[in-house]
């Protein structure tokens, strides 16, 4: 019970973690945008959302939504030189804190 409530209490910290993340993101965007813009372009300034917005546009067109980045290549380089043992150890350990289900659990039926 104690490791499933600080696996949750960790879980919403990441949640609001992104979300602070986000907001503030969002609110340089706008900033940036409301300094540069109107200057260089004659342009009107934006509002929150709508950085929120320009933000979400330009990670479609010039990011993408792929999350094959470095972090992930560092990642898989990581679990390729673990050894068995401590590969089903960290994988054990990413399925106790995240709520998954194991192989064995994935159905109603026991296996023998």
């Amino acid at each position: 019970m104690g490791m499933n409530h600080c696996c949750k209490a960790k879980c919403w910290k990441i949640g609001l973690l992104v979300v602070v993340g986000v907001a503030a993101l969002g609110w340089v965007v706008m900033a940036l945008w409301n300094w540069l813009i109107p200057t260089l372009f004659a342009g009107k300034e934006i509002g929150y959302v709508q950085a929120l917005g320009v933000l979400v546009l330009s990670k479609i067109l010039f990011g993408g939504f792929r999350g094959h980045g470095c972090h992930g290549r560092w990642h898989r380089h990581r679990l390729e030189n673990m050894t068995p043992e401590e590969r089903e150890k960290f994988q054990a350990g990413m399925r106790g804190c995240c709520g998954g289900k194991g192989k064995n659990e994935m159905t109603d039926t026991p296996t023998e």
